[in-house]
């Protein structure tokens, strides 16, 4: 674990920008700070922050600027308040609160005092479609909330066992973290908002045997609709209240799955081809094509770009919130 003092605006703003991106601190008389960062593998970390009152911000040309744009930052407030203030949002801080971020847009965090836990991530490694995950950006998570209350109980435990963890059981908790924060965000906006329905849970469960059957060539509309009972027209329509196909979203969650996997380095001996094989992709001309009309570059280029390298100054990185 790597553990840093902070006695001033300017250390601050320096730890930021080492870490993941430049910052503006606000010179403040008498501030401290101290923060601790646990690797979690190569492209995972949690951080600890605890400072007195500060305000800190990036302006979107120096999120332009980040070498590392894709980064996603989840916050467990643990004391003290606060609010966070991204793409036109606010969301306020308090106590068990949790809040995503993005390093490659402008935000600001003003808070009176602050104990907190930040797990930090590519956004690749987030198992959600790119609209969720934009849409979650910013949204305050109640603290009351069960799935809140699980995913804040995990990071603080998993903050203070890492450095007891192998490497490989820590790949694995980051990962797991990764997890709960999805299963936390699925709270903050429903698939088809304010309804309940019959058709609502049904589209529910059919997009959860989507993902969870990835692999299966045998994942086609026929079979979404004979496993719920249900008639192909009935599933063409349940999709269309969330703007897609079914195939189209089979499609998307292959490729998003294809996408974190080649930003992680467990799969990295593993050639581009076995991948797409591994999310129902095995045609390698196809999973290329689909890829590249996706997310705008190949399978490899975007192992090549957005793979995490373990370097020295890994083990310096840390998370200012």
């Amino acid at each position: 674990m790597f553990v840093q003092s902070l006695r001033s605006a300017e250390e601050l703003e320096l730890a930021a920008g080492q870490s993941y991106m430049p910052v503006v601190a606000e010179r403040r008389p008498r501030y401290r700070g101290r923060l601790a960062l646990q690797p979690l593998g190569d492209a995972v970390s949690l951080s600890e922050a605890k400072m007195t009152p500060m305000r800190t911000f990036t302006t979107e040309r120096m999120a332009a600027r980040t070498e590392r744009d894709d980064l996603l930052l989840f916050c467990v407030h643990v004391a003290g308040s606060g609010r966070l203030l991204q793409h036109g949002r606010v969301a306020e801080l308090s106590p068990g609160a949790g809040v995503l971020y993005e390093s490659r847009s402008a935000w600001e965090l003003d808070v009176t005092g602050v104990h907190s836990l930040v797990l930090q991530f590519p956004r690749g490694l987030l198992p959600l479609r790119p609209a969720e995950i934009d849409a979650a950006l910013a949204r305050g998570m109640d603290a009351g909330t069960p799935a809140v209350q699980l995913l804040s109980g995990y990071v603080r435990q998993l903050f203070q066992l890492a450095g007891d963890l192998s490497g490989e059981q820590a790949h694995d908790a980051g990962l797991a973290g990764i997890e709960l924060v999805m299963m936390a965000l699925r709270g903050l906006a429903p698939a088809v908002p304010g309804d309940h329905s019959a058709g609502t849970v049904l589209l529910g469960l059919m997009r959860t045997h989507v993902r969870e059957h990835l692999a299966d060539p045998r994942l086609t509309v026929a079979e979404l609709a004979r496993r719920h009972h249900v008639s192909v027209r009935h599933v063409h329509a349940l999709f269309a209240r969330i703007g897609t196909t079914p195939a189209a979203y089979v499609r998307e969650q292959r490729l998003l799955a294809a996408r974190a996997m080649l930003a992680d380095p467990k799969y990295a001996p593993r050639p581009v081809a076995d991948i797409g094989a591994a999310v129902g992709l095995g045609e390698p001309r196809t999973f290329e094509r689909a890829f590249r009309r996706q997310f705008g570059m190949t399978p490899a280029r975007w192992r090549r770009d957005h793979r995490v390298q373990e370097s020295p100054s890994d083990s310096a990185r840390i998370v200012v919130v």
